[in-house]
Formats: structure tokens, C-alpha cells, sequence
């Protein structure tokens, strides 16, 4: 089987203190609806556990939910600890409310594209699709 065989392994995250996980669930099924294959860490999971998860699974993307305020925190800690696993190759996304200076300081930081409250479902396998070709071809 060739890479461009193998389904797109997505681990759904959820980080923090953040008890609501309705959209994540949505993003979750959405994903695995579109063909990927998912991984749903659950609710309360640290930076730690979720590259440990990530690593153990063999992921391609790492999709993060995040609407604690600790973006600024979350997904800078996810992207370190992704990179000293030897990971880097792993797309760190997500969504979560986020307001538009802090997406493009993430952006800046090497995070994927973030989407926001109300984001089509499509938008978001569109990107992760895109980001998977655009890789195979390196």
C-alpha cells in the first residue's frame, strides 16, 4: 500500500479544562464521514497526553479543540512537545474561539490553519486534504 493509499490518521483533541466537546464530536465524525481515520482522545487531556497519544497512533494531523481562552498556551506546548518527539511532521490544527491577531501569531509559530465557531465541516477536511497532497509531494 502506498502513502496515497493509506487513510489520513486525525487524533481530535481536547485540551484543558474545557468541558464542552460538542464540537469536537461533530469535527470527529465529520472527519471519519470523509474517510479519515479518527482518534478521540476525550475531555481533560494535557499537552503531554495528547503528543504521547499522537505519537502512539502514528498521526498524520493532530486537531485540536480549544475554547478555554488557552490557545496562546495550548497549542504553542502541543507544537513543542510534537517537535522534541520527533514529529514535526505531524499538522497541528484546530479551532476553538480565537480571536484573529492570536490565529496569526499561532500561524507564525508553524499551527495550521484554525477555524472558528460556525466554520463549514468541509472547509476543515478540504484544508487537512490539501495539506496531506501538498506533503507527498515533497
Amino acid at each position: 500500500m502506498t502513502e496515497s493509499d493509506q487513510k489520513i490518521r486525525v487524533l481530535v483533541a481536547k485540551p484543558g479544562l474545557d468541558g464542552h466537546d460538542r464540537g469536537a464530536k461533530v469535527i470527529a465524525s465529520a472527519f471519519r464521514d470523509a474517510g479519515f481515520e479518527v482518534i478521540y482522545t476525550g475531555l481533560h487531556q494535557t499537552p503531554e497526553m495528547i503528543v504521547s497519544a499522537a505519537v502512539q497512533e502514528d498521526v498524520d494531523v493532530v486537531a485540536m479543540s480549544v475554547l478555554s481562552g488557552a490557545h496562546m498556551t495550548l497549542f504553542p506546548r502541543v507544537k513543542k512537545l510534537l517537535d522534541e518527539a520527533g514529529a514535526d511532521d505531524v499538522l497541528l490544527t484546530g479551532g476553538g474561539i480565537i480571536p484573529e491577531d492570536d490565529v496569526a501569531t499561532l500561524e507564525a509559530q508553524g499551527i495550521g490553519r484554525l477555524f472558528g465557531p460556525g466554520t463549514a465541516t468541509t472547509d476543515a477536511i478540504a484544508y487537512i486534504r490539501e495539506w496531506y497532497a501538498s506533503r507527498e509531494l515533497v
